[in-house]
């Protein structure tokens, strides 16, 4: 039988102790790491066009049925005042307490038929209420290609760049709609109908496009014919897993399930493996102090008090308190340099730090301190090429958000961790300086007009 995850906290003695120690690798991108080199596919999406297989690492959790609009809104943050179906939008979902469960990109495709896409922590949410709640709705759930049997149910391809747009031109041929931020379309590519969602990475234009998966190479043959000439580059996995640190998203929070109202249930159903693991130099007993707000990810424009929903009490109260704000972190090249340079000298070096992705846990949280004190926590960290900067994104108290703020991450562990990602290694103290978030100008200032 497969062990539950709070079968699995009895056995460990506490969340923390059990999370700590997780097999749990970091997010895996079953996709070819390089097509080129990772830096020279990370400048693709600033300088020419980019294509990027989203085809298998992520869930999609098709939710279907009169009631699935009902679930929905009964379990997410964001107004459905106005959604319809060829819309999209970024559904997020907090416990009772008003702490972040995650979010995910929920499709509106048909009345009564969604396509909830992204990291499983949200889906398995959504799906527990919707199994557990009276509702009128089915599930149909595929997994990533991590640990899927077969191939997946749909391809998902991105197209990123500011010659994105001359690139669907071209593989479309015609002139392509004037669609919004978020909305959808219908093209056809090769004689194929393709779906498509407009939006923008590190505040680039850009198209996700997805179908019947047995359509994939031959859109995919039609996309790299149309690149001819536009400097197209297909994206690996190591390139790939870095863009969020450009746009600033932080893709996988560590969720508030194992304290509060309803979650003991919530563990009990919810499969131990999909628990994850933690990482970090954060170590705390209290489970609650890894917890997150909307707020503290600056999710709060798309917090709507307009409907009912779990937790809408406890986040009105939330609110109305002080808030912490999600910056970028730029360390010290000569930090970093340093923390690098122990792997040559004697003793004990420091926590190691991969290129371009330094998180080595499914949840990355890392004290951030000024004048030795907490100020806040760091988040994913890893280096952009765009920017020749090694960076990290934060949620910092309001007091230390100012640009230009000096701050210090302590970056490794302070105990021995039976992670398979974690090798024995000293903590470090890393300078830091605090920027917005976008880091990139480019990114702020354009990210929602394209």
């Amino acid at each position: 039988m497969t062990e539950s995850l709070a079968a699995a906290i009895a056995r460990a003695g506490s969340p923390v102790e059990y999370l700590r120690n997780a097999p749990s690798r970091p997010t895996v991108f079953p996709v070819q790491p390089e097509f080129t080199n990772w830096r020279s596919e990370q400048r693709s999406w600033r300088n020419s066009v980019a294509l990027l297989d989203q085809s298998h690492h992520m869930t999609d959790l098709f939710i279907t049925g009169p009631d699935a609009l009902r679930l929905l809104s009964d379990v997410g943050v964001n107004s459905f005042a106005k959604f319809a179906p060829n819309k999209a939008k970024q559904f997020i979902a907090v416990n009772h307490e008003g702490y972040l469960i995650g979010d995910a990109i929920l499709f509106y495709l048909e009345e009564g038929s969604f396509d909830l896409v992204g990291w499983h922590m949200v889906l398995d949410w959504v799906q527990y209420h919707g199994e557990n709640g009276d509702y009128d709705v089915s599930f149909e759930r595929d997994a990533s290609s991590a640990v899927r049997q077969g191939d997946p149910k749909q391809y998902r391809f991105e197209v990123q760049g500011p010659r994105a747009l001359e690139l669907m031109e071209r593989a479309t041929g015609a002139a392509v709609p004037e669609t919004r931020f978020f909305g959808m379309a219908t093209f056809e590519i090769d004689g194929l109908q393709v779906r498509s969602l407009r939006h923008g990475m590190a505040g680039q234009p850009g198209f996700e496009l997805f179908g019947p998966w047995g359509e994939g190479e031959r859109v995919r043959n039609a996309l790299l014919a149309a690149g001819e000439g536009l400097d197209l580059v297909q994206v690996g996995s190591k390139a790939y897993s870095s863009s969020n640190l450009e746009s600033a998203w932080v893709p996988s929070p560590f969720p508030a399930i194992f304290s509060g109202e309803g979650t003991e249930a919530y563990r009990d159903w919810l499969p131990a493996a999909r628990a994850g693991s933690l990482a970090g130099s954060l170590a705390s007993d209290a489970v609650e102090d890894y917890y997150l707000t909307p707020y503290d990810l600056g999710y709060g424009r798309s917090v709507s008090f307009d409907h009912e929903f779990i937790g809408r009490a406890a986040l009105e109260r939330l609110a109305a308190a002080p808030q912490r704000q999600k910056v970028t972190l730029v360390w010290k090249p000569e930090d970093v340099a340093a923390a690098i340079r122990t792997q040559f000298e004697p003793g004990v070096p420091a926590k190691y730090i991969d290129f371009p992705k330094a998180r080595y846990g499914q949840y990355q949280v890392d004290r951030v301190l000024v004048d030795g004190r907490d100020a806040g926590i760091s988040h994913d960290a890893g280096y952009l090429t765009n920017e020749q900067a090694f960076v990290s994104l934060a949620s910092v108290d309001a007091d230390f958000a100012e640009p230009g703020t000096e701050v210090t991450v302590v970056w490794g562990e302070e105990t021995p961790s039976a992670k398979p990602s974690v090798e024995e290694h000293r903590q470090v103290h890393i300078r830091a300086t605090v920027e917005p978030a976008p880091y990139s100008s480019f990114a702020r200032e354009n990210y929602r007009k394209n």
